[in-house]
């Protein structure tokens, strides 16, 4: 596995090692015939990467100035635009359509940067499910009890494998209802969603074009803080120090406890100990308007009504090439009429109102990201009634702050060699930054008090 961004860029910059490594060890974990990488990539750029990756290399040792990301290794979803590559967002349906003009905008930003894009990862079908299976591409395992083959998290399903298993640094990717933060917490990694305006989606296929928000899953806070600097064209900065002494935190009793496995309860009233020690005032809250978010349809009525308006041509076509889990969540969108989805985004915009008046006066909310462990794969490759309940639970939490429109980053709260388990550190509207800061502080306090794996 790779360290955290800082410590590679740190390591080129002193000689003690090359992106030209860097990308052959990445390379090397993604072609090993016994790993996970046939189910990673959709597409792998071998010998584009060596290339970069050599010109970098020249370059630093030339002197030349490099920009911030020059010779990291990262992936990208399938669903972000290459110019003259066909983007197909995991599915079979989408051969055919024609290449991309353009890079997306986020694959633009971390070309500038230096990043060097390994290749492309598999996910849910465009990206509509939180469990990140695919029949069309395989389904990548899940690190953790990988012996008996558990679920990875979606959708950006091979984006965290590629970065649990040290083909990457980190993996771009997208989260309409928990894409990110799902496969991270799941897989013992970190996943950050932003303020969804915060990140251009320009390029990037959409699920739902209220909701989708652009980031990356990663090895730590700060690397995903470095990545969302780019991404968002903010200044390059490593985030400030910060005391938890003091800090406001609050845990919602509303829908987010709800269901929690044992291992995922314990886990995190550890935590919630630990942070405590460490100087952070912590209260419970009701918080009852968090369930009016399902109960009113907001976040469902918005993405299917949105994404059978996308699809609703291809349908009439190609609908027999869908993943049927996945068309069955689409055609839901066709029965919401215009009514009901005007009614849902009014709700949307009075919940977040109201909301933001309770919760201003913390510096943030935190809670489990999902409510159980990885569960086994093929239990739900066969069963589309556990496929539907497993895949609503694993949403349930991440999902609400999408609709409610927060910044929102899990981080690895389980002990060292148990299941791994995600923290959930949700700040207010585009205070990105205060709450990547405030992350950082968690996480440092985790770490040293060792329930971090």
């Amino acid at each position: 596995m790779f360290p955290a961004a800082s410590p590679l860029l740190a390591d080129m910059a002193e000689g003690r090692t090359t992106a030209t490594r860097l990308v052959e060890t990445a390379l090397a974990r993604a072609t090993d015939p016994a790993g996970e990488g046939v189910r990673v990539f959709t597409t792998l750029y071998a010998d584009q990467a060596m290339a970069q990756a050599a010109a970098f290399d020249q370059a630093r040792e030339a002197g030349i100035s490099l920009p911030p990301l020059a010779g990291l290794p990262v992936t990208i979803k399938d669903l972000f635009d290459e110019a003259g590559r066909e983007t197909l967002a995991g599915s079979v349906a989408s051969h055919g359509e024609g290449p991309a003009e353009q890079d997306a905008a986020a694959v633009a930003a971390l070309r500038r940067a230096g990043a060097i894009i390994l290749g492309r990862t598999t996910m849910t079908e465009y990206a509509f499910s939180g469990l990140g299976l695919n029949p069309h591409t395989g389904t990548p395992r899940n690190p953790w009890d990988r012996a008996n083959g558990r679920i990875p998290g979606g959708s950006s399903a091979g984006a965290a494998i590629s970065v649990s298993d040290g083909m990457a640094v980190a993996g771009l990717g997208s989260d309409t209802g928990g894409s990110l933060r799902i496969p991270a917490a799941l897989c013992g990694l970190t996943g950050f969603k932003p303020t969804a305006r915060r990140v251009s989606r320009d390029g990037a296929y959409p699920l739902s074009t209220s909701l989708d928000c652009i980031g990356v899953i990663a090895r730590s806070v700060r690397c995903c803080a470095l990545f969302d600097q780019i991404l968002s064209a903010s200044p390059v900065a490593p985030l400030p120090a910060l005391s938890l002494q003091g800090r406001r935190l609050a845990i919602p009793t509303a829908v987010v406890l709800d269901q929690m496995d044992i291992h995922v309860a314990a886990s995190f009233a550890a935590t919630v100990r630990t942070l405590e020690k460490a100087g952070a005032s912590i209260e419970e809250i009701a918080l009852p308007e968090l369930a009016e978010i399902p109960a009113r349809g907001i976040q469902g009525g918005i993405a299917a009504a949105e994404a059978y308006a996308l699809h609703q041509h291809r349908l009439v076509r190609k609908a027999h090439l869908y993943d049927p889990r996945v068309l069955v969540r689409i055609l839901n969108g066709q029965a919401i009429p215009a009514s009901i989805y005007i009614d849902c985004l009014k709700a949307r915009e009075e919940i977040c109102t109201r909301i933001s008046r309770i919760t201003s006066a913390y510096d943030a909310l935190i809670m489990p990201t999902v409510p159980t462990v990885a569960p086994l794969l093929t239990p739900l490759e066969c069963d589309d009634a556990l496929y539907g309940a497993t895949n609503a639970l694993m949403l349930r939490n991440t999902s609400l702050f999408n609709a409610l429109d927060r910044p929102a980053i899990s981080l690895p709260c389980h002990a060292p060699g148990t299941a791994p388990v995600g923290l959930m550190v949700v700040g207010e509207t585009m205070k990105d930054d205060a709450t990547l800061s405030l992350a950082c502080a968690i996480e440092t306090a985790l770490q040293t008090a060792g329930n971090k794996g």
